[in-house]
């Protein structure tokens, strides 16, 4: 197989993680490329993007290594310092403090297109990523030495290794035949800002409520951004209502934790489904991200776990470049593939458990959930372990 192009690799989508990809492995001292159907519209302070991150502190350290969170925090970001999560019907709380595990913040909520946008001008702007967009992947090749990738614009680009980190509808894994483990929740995640009548107290905020859980996210204009997950017919319901009863009816759903719903910007939904590659890895070339494993939204996690494919990725290729050898070798390939399959099938599998033990009224559930939370909560070690695990330190 030719090497015409010389690149190392090849990143196929530019989104959150395919950005973070490219960038990590160009500041790692690789030649890469990256392939993205859409430039991404500029970020706009004042248009806030409905879709937004609980970043875990994980994440933002990744993104400091790329001297790109000093950036992204100044623009716009809220630090929550605080967790509270309960349920409707069992009663129980679960506190996290950030003052409890020594951490001036629990995590930051962050705009998906302020991400994106910082993330993308940073790739436009590095002579070590060569750019192709907009295009898009055609076809792929491999044997036991490279990739060959054919685009749409006519390109064709070989390298050592190739990447799919093209989201849950991935093209990629498509050109491989790898299947995914998939289940429809029937549910779909409302999403909107809203002001209250109290201020959000730099806290997350999570009801379990029998239909699904419900997120309020503090954010840095003083309004929430939130996260209600409903069966789809009763998301379409509520989408449809007038602000005032909106808001009424999300106030209820809250128990009116932060008072009164007061107003609601535009909303929006989105499906919900659990969606887990059967492997990471075939040959020369892997997947990260949504392409490789999509999860219930309800610990906020989807986006740290795309990004902690990355983090490893970079800490076996730095590995591997200090002493000398291939960084994309199969078997160090397959010994990444293998731990981030392992962490992800868990998180995936474990947050359906979840959801499934809280959206629901049947009595012994209810019972015993309420019971779990009031003992976690009264545990301080075992919060402080629980909250490492999601920040992933």
């Amino acid at each position: 197989m030719s090497r015409r192009s010389g690149l190392d690799v090849v990143v196929i989508g530019a989104g959150v993680v395919g950005a973070a990809t490219a960038l990590t492995l160009a500041a790692a001292g690789l030649r890469v490329g990256i392939v993205e159907a859409h430039e991404p519209a500029p970020w706009r302070a004042d248009a806030p993007d409905l879709r937004v991150y609980a970043f875990a502190p994980d994440s933002s350290a990744l993104l400091e290594r790329l001297r790109l969170w000093h950036d992204i925090r100044g623009a716009r970001t809220q630090p929550y310092r605080n967790m509270r999560v309960w349920d409707a019907a069992g009663g129980g709380e679960l506190r996290f403090d950030a003052d409890a595990v020594g951490r001036e913040a629990l995590g930051h909520i962050v705009e998906h297109g302020l991400l994106v946008d910082r993330l993308w001008q940073r790739v436009r702007a590095d002579a070590r990523i060569e750019v192709h967009c907009p295009d898009k992947l055609l076809a792929l090749e491999q044997d036991e030495t490279g990739v060959s990738l054919a685009l749409q614009g006519g390109a064709r680009l070989h390298a050592r290794f190739a990447l799919g980190a093209d989201g849950a509808v991935s093209r990629v894994r498509d050109q491989l035949g790898i299947e995914s483990d998939a289940h429809d929740y029937g549910q779909r995640g409302v999403v909107a800002y809203v002001s209250t009548e109290l201020p959000h107290e730099q806290t997350a905020w999570q009801r379990f409520l029998p239909s699904g859980p419900l997120a309020f996210l503090p954010c840095a204009d003083g309004r929430s951004s939130i996260v209600w997950t409903l069966s789809n017919d009763e998301a379409e319901r509520v989408l449809a209502l007038p602000d005032d009863g909106f808001c009424r009816e999300l106030t209820r759903a809250f128990d009116a934790r932060l008072g009164d719903v007061l107003e609601v910007s535009a909303r929006a939904a989105f499906p919900l489904r659990r969606q887990l590659a059967k492997t990471m890895l075939l040959g020369r070339v892997a997947l990260v991200g949504d392409a490789a494993h999509a999860v219930h939204p309800l610990a906020g996690q989807g986006v740290n776990l795309g990004l902690r494919d990355v983090s490893a990725l970079d800490d076996s290729v730095r590995e591997a470049l200090q002493r000398g050898i291939d960084p994309f070798s199969p078997h160090r390939m397959q010994r990444w593939a293998r731990a981030r399959y392992s962490e992800n099938a868990m998180a995936a599998y474990g947050f359906e458990a979840i959801n499934r033990v809280f959206s629901n009224d049947a009595l012994l559930p209810t019972l015993l959930r309420g019971h779990a939370l009031g003992i976690a909560g009264r545990l301080p070690p075992l919060t402080r372990f629980l909250w490492k695990r999601a920040a992933g330190v």
